[in-house]
């Protein structure tokens, strides 16, 4: 049976590699890319795709109108919040004053998942680096603390890997799950990255359309399709409650409770 996936982050690495994994499959795909010119980069995906859908995930404006034109090629039968950055050498602000990296990869995957109709089945892209998250949510913003950019990126991973076990657990009816693809060769990982691409996607592939028993699995951490250990904050109730909070006060979307 055909699902309907949306995928952020589908013009490079692993998020185009499972749309097209999930087209040459039979499902409906709606892509993501950050501007209309990176748009042109998906090429025959584009034509192969339901649905193109455009906004800079740094830009919590452009998530709003990129979360209400989703809703419009909607509903999903699952939605993989694929589009990340890595490590930034300076504190590049965005344009509500966020550092980009907390702003890409956790307001807009908090923003969208609030804002976008909900699915069966949300996967986050999470990173086994992580586990060097600070979990005192202090400054997550880097307002105050000097910067340090692969902190700042595990403290990200850490964040978003948290709030898919709090949504687990807020929305029992949906299954939500995080997964570290590896480190692989992507823009992102670098050429030298030593991690296997072709298994870079498989597992957020099958999360989101799979039938198997076990991809109906919820609130787990996932790497090549086997659960592991996340880090121990990421199961800390108290944490994910303040998590929750913090994240609403970023933004200003509360997430509905049930």
């Amino acid at each position: 049976m055909p699902r309907r996936v949306l995928i952020t982050g589908s013009t490079t690495g692993l998020g185009r590699a499972a749309a097209e994994s999930l087209v040459s499959a039979g499902h409906e795909v709606v892509v993501h890319a950050r501007s209309s010119r990176r748009a042109d980069d998906l090429g025959p995906l584009a034509a192969s795709a339901v649905g193109v859908v455009v906004g800079d995930l740094a830009d919590l404006t452009q998530v709003r109108e990129l979360a209400a034109r989703a809703n419009e090629l909607g509903p999903f039968d699952a939605v993989i919040h694929n589009a990340g950055v890595y490590v930034d050498a300076t504190r590049h602000d965005t344009p509500d004053g966020h550092a980009r990296v907390l702003a890409v990869n956790v307001l807009a995957p908090y923003v969208l998942t609030g804002l976008i109709e909900r699915p069966r089945r949300l996967v986050y892209l999470s990173s086994g680096m992580h586990r060097d998250g600070d979990p005192s949510l202090r400054d997550i913003d880097w307002r105050e603390r000097r910067w340090d950019g692969v902190q700042a990126y595990c403290d990200s991973k850490l964040l978003v890997t948290a709030l898919s076990v709090a949504l687990a657990v807020r929305w029992p009816a949906v299954r939500v799950n995080a997964v570290d693809p590896g480190w692989v060769p992507t823009r992102m990982g670098g050429r030298h990255a030593p991690d296997d691409l072709a298994l870079g996607h498989v597992t957020q592939v099958w999360l989101a359309v799979s039938d198997d028993a076990a991809a109906s699995d919820t609130g787990r951490y996932w790497h090549h399709r086997r659960t592991q250990k996340p880090a121990p904050a990421v199961d800390d109730q108290t944490f994910r409650r303040a998590l929750l909070d913090e994240l609403a006060a970023l933004t200003a979307v509360e997430l509905d409770p049930t």
